[in-house]
């Protein structure tokens, strides 16, 4: 008889950076708007972006950058890659920053963007760090709302990012949480 593994979050292994890699492709298919995804999509291949995520998980820059994954019906549901901000305001040592942070469509409402994301903060405690900040596009109202309800609150900071200068921009604003 095998036994059932729970629901939960670990570290990411290095043999599941591929799964990671698929993963995050599909999620930009179904939340990018079809023009900046079809040409992400374009800019970088699966082993590519495997490559990226196995370097990642096993040679981070700090021991601080983790890859953390979600887990559901014994596979992947969901990702999230976390460490210090880099942002030029960011306190050194106490902010954090959410890079990276996707539950599978297919699995989404099921409590796996709920596990991970206390999973990520309680990592981020554990670290030592006071806050986390997360950029998320303006017109995600999903995930905002998600966010909010969690917690989470704007800060006031925005950007927008573009894979090149004629390509289609999008807006960022800046969500941050207390993580005492």
């Amino acid at each position: 008889m095998t036994a059932v593994i729970a629901d939960s979050v670990r570290l990411a292994l290095p043999a599941e950076a591929e799964t990671i890699a698929a993963l995050q492709r599909r999620a930009w298919v179904a939340h990018l708007p079809e023009q900046t995804s079809t040409g992400m999509l374009a800019a970088v291949d699966l082993a590519d972006m495997t490559n990226s995520w196995y370097e990642a998980i096993v040679r981070p820059p700090l021991a601080q950058y983790r890859v953390l994954v979600a887990l559901g019906s014994e596979r992947i549901t969901g990702f999230a890659a976390i460490g210090p901000s880099d942002d030029p305001d960011a306190e050194a040592g106490s902010d954090a920053l959410v890079a990276e942070f996707v539950v599978d469509p297919v699995a989404q409402r099921q409590g796996h963007g709920s596990r991970l994301l206390n999973a990520v903060a309680d990592t981020l405690r554990a670290d030592g760090f006071s806050r986390a900040t997360w950029w998320v596009r303006s017109t995600d109202d999903v995930l905002l709302k998600f966010l909010r309800e969690a917690g989470w609150d704007a800060d006031g900071a925005h950007t927008e990012v573009a894979m090149d200068a004629e390509g289609p921009r999008l807006r960022l604003i800046r969500l941050h949480t207390g993580l005492g």
